[in-house]
């Protein structure tokens, strides 16, 4: 895979095959206090598919990612993975937020080691994790602690962390959000590198559209409609081109002046 930013690809061992999962939102809407936030949310993400959310603050962005993952549930409908019902915490899905969220007395190797399932053997985790961290770039930063690396490298971590257990699927919450813009862009481009090495279901949430068009296959809109209070799918699009993308590319342009003008804002100004 080629990269707007030249960093080294990592090529993926034959014998890794996708573990990637179908994701099915019925009917969900959640509420807080009395308050509904979401509601009658209903989307199919195919296995393998890369799904971008975006949507204005407080819209539930999120809440709709969490309830995936079991870390919430939602108060009407239901989740579903590979047809199976989203009930408590599961273990299909793995998480990487916006902070990465190490623990600061370990090293990168241990952090990662964190997401393996319970029960691998020795020899099938460290060579499990030597794979991430070359997929990752930090095989040679692997015994550093996070103080001792930048803010770029330890999402890259959490990254690593999050694919230990190859999940079905990868719930991404704003993950390069703290980042500088130069790093964003060479993290997308990981990202697309990562996704091309070890297939799986990528739902991501983001503030960012520019994102949302380099990454995505299709970008869910989340608003609320003339005289609601609650958010739901206003809009579900389809991302013209195959990745990597041509980020000058009209049709993406086009595309994303239109997803500005339905957030609110106005393109001409950025």
């Amino acid at each position: 895979m080629t990269s707007t930013l030249d960093h080294p690809t990592f090529v993926a061992p034959t014998s890794v095959s996708s573990n990637a999962l179908r994701v099915t939102f019925q009917g969900v809407g959640r509420s807080f206090g009395g308050r509904e936030v979401l509601h009658d949310v209903d989307l199919e993400v195919t296995p393998g598919e890369v799904v971008a959310i975006l949507g204005p603050s407080g819209c539930g962005k999120s809440t709709l990612l969490r309830s995936v993952s079991g870390l919430d549930q939602p108060s009407a409908g239901q989740v579903l993975i590979d047809g199976t019902a989203v009930n408590g915490l599961d273990t299909r899905c793995a998480v990487a937020f916006q902070e990465p969220r190490l623990l600061p007395w370990k090293s990168v190797t241990n952090n990662v080691s964190l997401g393996l399932p319970a029960g691998t053997d020795r020899t099938t985790g460290a060579a499990r994790i030597a794979e991430l961290l070359e997929l990752v770039e930090l095989d040679a930063y692997s015994d550093l602690r996070p103080r001792e690396i930048s803010g770029g490298m330890a999402q890259r971590v959490s990254l690593a962390r999050a694919l230990a257990r190859r999940p079905g699927v990868l719930l991404l919450d704003e993950p390069f959000g703290a980042l500088d813009a130069l790093t964003r862009l060479k993290m997308q481009d990981l990202l697309l590198d990562i996704h091309s090495a070890y297939p799986t279901t990528v739902l991501l949430v983001t503030h960012d559209v520019d994102e949302a068009l380099q990454l995505a296959d299709r970008i869910v809109v989340l608003g609320r409609p003339d005289g609601a209070t609650a958010a739901t799918v206003t809009q579900l699009l389809t991302v013209p081109g195959s990745r990597p993308r041509n980020r000058n590319d009209e049709s993406l342009g086009r595309m994303r002046s239109s997803l500005l003008a339905s957030l609110g804002v106005d393109a001409h100004r950025h």
